[in-house]
This record gives structure tokens, sequence and C-alpha cells, in this order.
């Protein structure tokens, strides 16, 4: 950052700016290597430069290639090195950053002078070393809008350089790619516009520099507009001086104004620029000397490009490069392969006058200034003690998260398709072509209901022929183009008869096709309606791309570069989303994913107790999913893990996820009046005790009704099942399933009714009815909704709740719609149904109600209840469904009696300060949410928008396991996640 002036001391230059080759206003700027305290700076340069013989300050010059992955022989070579020739740095390659880090510690101790420790980290650290993730490429950096977050990500970078002892990083590249056929570049740049590519690049290099690492912007003067790579000739550039004053160089202008610290110079041959023969640039005085320094008045440090690169080795052997580098004006000598003969021979040239001892004495001390300013006058150790940690942190997750997804760009969307809406009328599929896509797959199912299909790339035509017969009953088809490439020569891995497969789609159903890679390669794609950039292919573009095409995140990103009149630079911009569940990192949203952690100890203490064999919990803050992690087994020993898909029955949760649902629908409808009685919708109960409770006292649990019935004591004698209830199968008059192998007569249902209606009421309590939690209040409100709709209640909730919202494993009676091994077992039935109970209802009274009940029956995965608590939290609306009127979800869920803590049909914690009854002591008054008899629990939080979803099974084997509730393990869990958005 800039400095202010400070006397008549400060060191100051005039920096002059062109536009268009021509002058503009002359502007004062800093020094980009001067220090806060310059006094102290030059005290030190001069101590160390005076320490050092003519022969050692010659190696700060150079920097050469070291690895952290091979083997001892290499490490003696760099060892020695060091030692004798004084190397003023190394760039380190491929590797590990323990490996790297304890290496370091070992050449810094060998080393006289303080070493710079340099990578080519373009996206991270990750380019060279395993370990960590990466961060996106430039291509992708190019497509967001928001340049303060390229900043954050440098400012990240910049901590993980300083924990691994680095103090330069050689980016960000910032040529502008005006060329698709570009070989080396392409992807690696920001894209095509010199103004975008300008701002992004300040805001990486600033990230860097702020933090106390050197950026480096290369290639200078422009690598942008070759048709060759320089690693491997020498490419031609033939633009005139104009051209490249006004494209190429804008960017450095730029970052120039911006105290730009470090310059690489190329490997290319522009005449317009040096008409020497083929002298390459980096070799070139004209370049380095009096354009770079002297027209555009650089102070920084100039380095080579790798002076291993054909672009240069080709015409200049090892050691003879290294001079004609010096000559041109360069500081840094950058992967020398001769330093001592290098040495030698500039120390030739100093004696033949071909430059000056003072000149090179300059530069040596411009060296030292640099590596005063990164701190290496107080050079310590690297603390290797706990580094990968330190490096992967949850903040570099949160930069990740927030990067990739800004860059998904929505380049085409035929008839306005994208984001997704009315998922109850489509039929989905998915394709991936040319690579693996399992993280792309399992982000789609969480918002609709998917068959999943995959095919190599480049496949037969009688492959694609049965592929496309197997799609043909598809309403949509979102294609994930994998295994791209960044070669234009070989057309970026596409292949034809994949383009021709997608255009043949495209003729008959709805085609979405995301590409996974190089955003060139989307010119052979041109002409498909409906196009969107992910840029790259790894988990996270996976998961996010998903989130974009159904409206859970916008689409925000755009088009860096021109590929074809559709794919056009800009295009894309901005597509709303619809508040669906988002999928992310805690941090995003402002949680502390160590203390999030916590929730681990509780459930494996809870597994390793017996409470309950397995676990899923998912918590949602903000709208977006944050933690969603899966426990144990589904049954204690050899069984399937659990995973995000395993479906549970969520026992009384059916009560506010099911029945209180429909109700609040149909009272936010003026359909249903609360203030009516049960006697006002069903004729059935005139006459009886039941005719005059009033909705609202049932649904708050205070109309007399008694906690539960046991209809099922009438249904069996000595423990064996009565023969005019029951048989082992199905036969005419029992066609009702209970349980596998266990069929009920057909007329059970409406017995059940009778019993409940017969029932007594409970006596008073001063005059009126006292608050007694109680199942029956369901049976007679979806007696009520039943009536009102003259639908079944599942069907209903069905078509107007849970298709439309996408939830596919929200349901009643799985056994009969999808395989029993993904769903958690519940109890050994030993006094009714004499069987293991999975995937039907554990709830003896719903089991014979068939398995459709008021209170219970209700199966779901945790993704499930968190779209249900969310669509409550959105008070009433989920992407493009509005099921509630506003004011339904706060009137339903608003404490509604002295006598409890209830709502109407849904539990809330405790009024009384700190304790939370069923939710965590920390929980707000306005949480609401219920619990289930088999091990669940769901809570939402107004407030604070927080969404708490616990599943377990811990009914299996036995329902007598009481350990999960007397250990207090789910609002222990709630509690934690309160303590995660504790602000620190």
């Amino acid at each position: 950052m800039r400095h202010k002036l400070a006397g008549i001391f400060l060191l100051c230059f005039v920096a002059l700016s062109f536009t268009s080759g021509k002058m503009d206003v002359a502007v004062v700027v800093d020094d980009p290597l001067n220090a806060p305290d310059r006094f102290a700076q030059k005290n030190w340069v001069d101590s160390v430069f005076q320490s050092l013989s003519s022969e050692e300050r010659l190696g700060q010059l150079f920097m050469v290639a070291a690895y952290s992955n091979k083997d001892q022989k290499h490490i003696d070579e760099i060892s020695q090195l060091v030692k004798d020739e004084n190397l003023g740095g190394l760039i380190f390659f491929q590797g590990g950053p323990d490996r790297q880090a304890r290496l370091t510690n070992y050449y810094q101790a060998l080393a006289k002078t303080p070493l710079f420790i340099a990578m080519d980290a373009e996206w991270g650290i990750s380019m060279r070393l395993d370990s960590v993730p990466d961060f996106p490429r430039a291509m992708t950096l190019g497509a967001i809008q928001n340049s303060d977050l390229i900043y954050d990500m440098g400012a990240e970078m910049a901590r993980q350089f300083k924990e691994l002892g680095m103090h330069i990083n050689f980016a960000p590249v910032v040529d502008v790619n005006s060329n698709p056929e570009n070989p080396v570049i392409g992807f690696r740049a920001f894209g095509e516009n010199k103004k975008a590519v300008a701002q992004r690049a300040v805001a990486y290099m600033k990230g860097l520099q702020d933090n106390g690492v050197i950026a480096n912007a290369k290639h200078f003067p422009g690598h942008g507009d070759t048709e060759s790579d320089s690693h491997y000739s020498l490419p031609l550039i033939k633009h005139a001086e104009k051209r490249i004053w006004d494209i190429d160089l804008y960017p450095y202008q730029e970052l120039f104004r911006e105290d730009l610290m470090s310059v690489m110079v190329a490997h290319l041959n522009i005449p317009s620029l040096d008409n020497n023969g083929q002298t390459p640039t980096s070799l070139s005085k004209k370049v380095v000397t009096d354009l770079l320094q002297k027209r555009m008045n650089f102070q920084g440090l100039i380095f080579t490009d790798a002076l291993n690169m054909r672009g240069v080795t080709q015409s200049h052997k090892p050691g003879e490069v290294d001079v004609e580098a010096l000559l041109a004006g360069n500081d840094i000598l950058l992967y020398s392969q001769d330093v001592p003969k290098a040495k030698a021979l500039i120390k030739q040239a100093i004696e033949s006058g071909k430059i000056s001892q003072e000149e090179v004495d300059r530069r040596i001390r411009k060296i030292l200034r640099a590596k005063y300013k990164v701190g290496l006058h107080e050079y310590k150790p690297i603390k290797t003690h706990g580094l990968v940690e330190r490096l992967n942190t949850p903040k570099t997750e949160e930069i990740r998260e927030k990067l990739y997804s800004e860059a998904i760009t929505v380049a085409s969307n035929k008839g306005e398709l994208l984001p997704f809406k009315q998922l109850d009328l489509k039929r989905f599929a998915s394709l991936t072509i040319g690579g693996e896509g399992k993280n792309f797959q399992q982000s789609l199912s969480k918002y609709s209901k998917f068959d999943h299909f995959e095919i190599e790339k480049a496949a037969s035509e009688s492959a694609h022929y049965n592929l496309m017969k197997q799609l043909e009953d598809y309403d949509v088809v979102v294609v994930g183009l994998m295994g791209v490439t960044n070669s234009p020569k070989r057309a970026f891995g596409i292949a034809p008869g994949d383009v021709a497969l997608l255009r043949k789609l495209e003729q008959r159903q709805k085609v979405v096709t995301v590409l996974f890679g190089n955003a060139y390669a989307s010119r052979f794609i041109e002409g498909l309606g409906n196009v969107v950039f992910a840029y790259e292919n790894n988990d996270m573009t996976q998961k996010l791309s998903p989130q974009v095409l159904f409206g859970a995140r916008p689409g925000m990103g755009i088009l860096p570069v021109s590929v074809s009149p559709t794919f056009s630079y800009g295009v894309g911009g901005y597509m709303e989303g619809l508040r669906r569940l988002a999928y992310g990192t805690p941090e995003s949203v402002g949680m502390n994913s160590q203390t999030l952690n916590e929730i681990d100890e509780v459930v494996e203490k809870a597994i390793k107790m017996q409470a309950t064999p397995g676990a899923n919990v998912l918590v949602v803050k903000d709208g977006k999913v944050v933690f969603e992690r899966s426990y144990g087994q589904l049954e204690y020993k050899n069984s399937p893990k659990v995973n995000s898909e395993t479906l549970y029955d969520l026992a009384s949760i059916t009560k506010v996820l099911a029945t209180t649902q429909a109700v609040m629908f149909l009272h936010s409808r003026g359909e249903l009046d609360m203030d009516k009685t049960l006697g006002d919708y069903l004729p059935e109960l005139k006459g009886t005790n039941k005719e005059d409770l009033v909705l609202k006292d049932v649904m708050a649990h205070e109309a007399g009704l008694k906690a539960f019935i046991p209809h099922y004591v009438k249904t069996v004698q000595s423990g064996q099942w009565r023969p005019e209830y029951y048989q082992a199968s199905a036969a005419p008059g029992f066609s009702r399933p209970v349980s596998n192998d266990m069929y009920a007569v057909d007329g059970l249902r409406d017995s059940i009714w009778n019993w409940t209606v017969e029932s007594d009421l409970l006596p008073k309590s001063g005059g009126r009815n006292r608050y007694v939690y109680s199942d029956l209040t369901m049976y007679f409100m979806q007696a009520v909704v039943e009536k009102i709709v003259n639908q079944p209640l599942d069907q209903f909730l069905e078509q107007n709740f849970y298709a439309p919202l996408g939830l596919y494993t929200m349901t009643f009676n799985p056994f009969n719609k999808m395989s029993l091994d993904n769903i958690a077992p519940t109890e050994d039935d030993v006094a009714f149904r004499k069987r293991q109970v999975r995937g039907y209802v554990h709830d003896p009274g719903a089991a014979m109600y068939g398995g459709v009940a008021g209170h219970a029956g209700l199966f779901g995965r945790a993704n499930d209840l968190a779209v249900m608590m969310q669509m409550m939290l959105n008070e009433g609306y989920y992407g493009d469904v509005s099921l509630l009127k506003p004011g339904t979800v706060s009137q339903f869920t608003k404490r509604q009696s002295n006598q409890s803590r209830r709502g109407w049909g849904w539990d809330k914690p405790e009024p009384e300060a700190g304790r939370g009854g069923s939710a965590g002591d920390l929980a707000p008054k306005s949480t609401f949410g219920h619990t289930g008899f088999t091990g669940t629990c769901v809570w939402a939080d107004p407030k604070n928008d927080l969404i708490y979803v616990f599943l377990s099974n811990r009914v299996y084997p036995d329902a007598e396991n009481k350990k999960l509730l007397s250990s207090n393990i789910r609002t222990d869990i709630h509690d934690i996640i309160y303590k995660a958005m504790a602000k620190n």
C-alpha cells in the first residue's frame, strides 16, 4: 500500500503513466521496496552487504529450483549451492508441505544470507504441493465480478505462504488473453478485457502484498496473444508497439500505480519492441531497461522467467544466458542452470565494462532491501508441528466456496428454464460424460428426484443409441461435461460424437449442459440452449453448480472471454435465486467449524453407550446447510453405515411436518377456522363428547384428550394376534399391511377411529382442561383435514407440499416405494408384531391405521426436514412455491397458553429463562419444532435463522432404551450449535 509523504527523507520517484502509447499526467508514488522504517532497512542492507565477499554478493542474483519430493542427491546439490554460492533464494516446485518446511529450515540454516523462498503458485500452493486444496484458476477468477473476493484469496494465500516460510508468489498472471488458441496462457489468464484483467490483478496483488508476500506480475510485456509455448520455443508476437501499449501493458501500468513489488519478464520475440534479430524479451535491454525501467519507471524487483525454458536455451547456453539476462536489466536470474559458470561470466562482464560494478551492487542492494521488506532481517524457522492443519483452515474453505460460487456463469438460458421451477411437473435425469461426477449427481439429488447415468468420453454409436433410449422418458436431462482439457490443439478434450449426442437429446427434451472445464471449449457446444460454465472440475464446483441450477444461489459469473457469437465476453451477469437451501461452510455464515466439530464427540458418545446405533445431524444457518454429518451404522453389528440418504421414521415429527402443515395450509386459505369445533367439520361426532372440542384447544393439547390409547391390546390375546384382526399373508378382507408378513383386516382403521371417538375425556381442573400432550389430537385433526380436502392426508401432502418442494423421500409407508437397505430399522417388536420393524411405521396405532396417521408414520431424510423448516422460516415460501400466507407461521408457532410451552401443534422451549425443555437451554423462546419417540428432533429459530435436525433410531432394537433422553444428547447438540454462533 502507499505510504504517506514523510519529510525530506522520503525516497520517491516519478512514475509515468501511458495509455495507447502516449504519456499522460505524471504521478508521484513510493518505491515499492521501501520498508516503513527506511533507516533501519538501509542499515540492515549496508550491514549485510558489507559482510559479504564480492563472490558471495553475486550469489544474491540467483534463485534455483528446489523440490521436496526428490532424493538425497538433489538435497545435497541444493545444499552445496546454498553454502558455496550464497544463493539469493530458492523457488520450490513439487512436493509436500511438511517436507518442504523441513527442507526450508535446513537450507536457511546453511545460508549465510537469509534466502528468498518462492513458489510459482498461481492458484495457490496446491499447484505445487499435496495435502492442500486449490484456489480457482485465473479464468475462473475472471468470471467473478466482486474483486474483494480475489483480494481475500490473495490474503489467504499470503497467510499460507508465511506458514511455509515463503516470501514471493510468482503470480498473478496479467496477460490479456486475446488469442483462444494460446497454448500456454488460456485458463491461466483473467480474460481478454484489459480493464477487467487489471482490476482482478490489482486485487490479487494487494491481497498478497498487504499481508507481507511479494506479488509478481507476469509475463511482461504480455504473453496473451501467442500460438506457441515459451517453455518449448520462442513465441513470435507481431503486434505494433502502440497496440502493445494499449492492451498488454495496461494491467502493468495499473499495478505500478498500486505499488507492485516485482515483475517477471517473459521469453518472447516482439520485433516492434526489439528488432535485433530474435532476441528474447527477457534478454533485451530495450525491453527490460528502456521500456520497463525507464519508460514505465518500474522500480521493483525484475525477475527473468525460468532460464531453463526453450525460449532462451535454444539460443544460449547455461551461464551465458544468465549474463545476457543481467545485462538486459533483470535483477534476479530465476531457475539458473549453472550458477558457478554464470558468476564467472558476470565477473568477466564487469571487467570488460559491459556492466559496471556499481550497477551490479545496486541490484544486489535492491534484492537485500526486498528481503528486509518481507521480514528476512528477523528470520525465524518454520514451526512444522500442525503445519498441514494450519494451512487448511475453515477460513480457507470459506474463501474457496465464495470464489467458486460467484464464478459460475449461466451463459445461455433458453426459455428461462433456470433456475428450475415446478419440480413436481418434471422428471429429471442426470448424465455425466467423460469423467466421474459423483458429487455433482449427489448434489442434484438434494433438490429433486434424479435418475443418474454416465457414459465415457467418445463412446460408440451403439452406446449413444442405448443411452438415448434410456433417457427418452425424462423431461429434463442435466449433463455434466467432464474430461475437458486445456489443449486447443486437441479440441479441449471435447469429442464430436459427444456433442452430437447432446444436440440429439436437445431436439426432443430440455437439456442443461454444465461445462466443467476451460471456457474456450464451449465453442464446440455453440447453439445449445442451456449452458452453464463451472470453469473447473473439482469437488467444490460439482457441489456448487447444482445449487445455481436450482436457485439456491444466484448465478453471478460473467464469461471473461469471447468464444463464439453466443458465448461472448460479458455473457451471464446475474440470475436471481429462489431461496432454496444452499450448502456451504459454517464460516460463510459466521459460525465456528471447530465448535461445531464438538458435535462429533457427543454423537460418538451416544453410539458408544448404545443410546442409538447411528444418527444424522444437520444444521442450517441463514438458508445454508453448514453441517451435515452421518454417524454410526443402521444396526449395532455388521450393518451398512448411516449416510445422508438414510431414511428415518420421524415418529411425532409427523404431527408438525404432516398434519399441522395441512392445517396451516387450510387455515391460511380461510378453509379452516381454529375457533370452530370438531363437530363443525366432522358430522359423525355429533352427540359425542368430542363434538364441542375447539380446534385451537385440540392443537394446543388442552382439549381433555387422553395422552394415547394402546389400541393394539384389543387385537391381541395371550400375546398372540387375534385371527379376526390379522393374518400372516394378504387375503380377501386382509389387505392392509401392518408390517412385513402381517396384514390387518380391512375394517381395522374404522375400528380404531371408533375406539378413539368413544374414548373418555380427562377430568377438568378448575373448570378448564389441563394440558396433556396427546397423540389423539392428530387423529382428529387428520380427520378434519381429510374431510375438507376430500383426500387422504398422505396424498394431499404429496401433491401440495412434498412433491413441489422436491422432497421425494419424505413419505409414508416407504416399504412399498423404495429399497429397505437404507431405511433405519426401529424396534424388534416382540409384544405386538413379533418381528423387526423396518420400512413400516414404528408406532403401533399408526401401523394399524394403515401407516398414515396424523401423529406418526412420516419418514424422511435430514435434508427433507431442513427444507420443510426453511419453508417455515421463509413464512411459507420456498423455491417457486408459496404454501402458507404471511402471518400463518408466527400464529401457529407462538406460545398459545399459560398452561404449557406449546404452540398449535408445535413444541417450543420452556418459557422460564435458562430452561429449554426438549430444546437446548440456549435456544431463544421464539424457537419452534418437535421431537420424535424414535430418537428424532427438529428445531427452527426465526430469530437467528437457524435449523437443527437430529435423526436416529434409538428404539432399535428395544423401545425401552431411554439413554438418548437421559444423557441429554439432542439438547447438548442444540446448545453446541448456539455456542458455534457466538462471536469471538
